[in-house]
């Protein structure tokens, strides 16, 4: 048997008249290989999802790197019917834990005088939180309204201007087609600073929170080994923190700038009993964040 192979941008479709199709219902689905969007190397499906409760969606794990990409994901228009979901309910202490986390890797490690970017910031609240700390930061998304750095976005500035360092805090797993729009994020700087969370490993993919079948957003699933190849792909060093936040950089650092200082024992276990009674002093009560989380998901499903 004869088969004809048509290489798309990113797959490649097994067209024989007779063959190669599954019937869906009264619609017939082509059986495809997906092409690695970070490699362009081979791919295997690893899991099937419903996205949005509605569409059966696989996932497909790149061979070579371990990066986890969806099939073409068709629904996004769908998605982003609100740039912000109704899930992202920790957005304002997201904030506020990532600004304490990289004011000392700025300050410690990049020229502080110099401009900064936020990329795909959303409503401005980072820039405006690093702003208020004394930080020249600047704000750019073209899917959502700055609200609150007006007056400080991408588009204030002159043209083609330079940046000391971007940020992009929870924008890789949204990104259809990595490489290129990575590529366009590092025509500002040789610097990105970035958050997205490692996947735990294709045998616990099911149950990982952060798939988020719900809303449809989470594209493309990272490993180490992929970022480190993507780094390497544009002639950057890589520093990880092993879990979430992530450096490209085109500089060299002896220790690892995002490992975070470890206090010594007995300061450690003084902040934690001090903590504890200002808690119980000042009446400060548990977070309802991630019950919140919780309910919001199960009312999605």
């Amino acid at each position: 048997m004869r088969i004809s192979i048509h290489k798309t941008k990113n797959l490649l479709l097994l067209s024989e008249k007779k063959t190669y199709f599954r019937s869906l219902g009264k619609k017939l689905k082509p059986i495809y290989q997906m092409v690695s969007k970070i490699t362009g190397g081979l791919t295997e499906k690893i899991l099937t999802l419903k996205i949005l409760n509605k569409y059966d969606v696989d996932y497909f794990k790149c061979l070579e790197t371990g990066f986890i990409q969806t099939e073409e994901p068709y629904w996004l228009a769908e998605s982003y019917s609100s740039a912000i979901t109704k899930l992202d309910v920790g957005l304002v202490e997201r904030n506020e834990l990532l600004r304490n986390r990289i004011i000392p890797i700025l300050a410690k490690y990049f020229n502080t005088d110099n401009l900064f970017l936020d990329y795909a910031g959303g409503y401005g609240i980072f820039t405006r939180m690093m702003r208020d700390k004394g930080y020249n930061f600047f704000h750019t998304d073209i899917y959502c309204d700055n609200l609150f750095a007006e007056f400080f976005d991408l588009s204030d500035l002159t043209i083609n201007s330079k940046f000391e360092l971007v940020t992009a805090f929870e924008v890789f797993e949204h990104l259809p087609n990595p490489i290129s729009e990575i590529e366009k994020i590092l025509e500002y700087s040789n610097n990105l600073l970035f958050t997205t969370v490692l996947h735990p490993g294709f045998d616990k993919l099911q149950d990982w929170w952060y798939l988020i079948p719900e809303t449809g957003q989470h594209v493309s699933l990272y490993s180490e080994n992929s970022l480190n190849y993507i780094a390497e792909k544009f002639g950057l060093n890589f520093y990880t923190d092993g879990e979430g936040v992530h450096l490209f950089t085109d500089k060299s650092f002896a220790i690892n700038p995002l490992t975070p200082a470890k206090l010594p024992y007995v300061i450690r276990t003084m902040k934690r009993k001090v903590d504890r009674y200002f808690r119980k002093v000042d009446g400060i009560k548990e977070s309802l964040l991630q019950k919140d989380w919780s309910f919001i998901k199960t009312k999605l499903s």
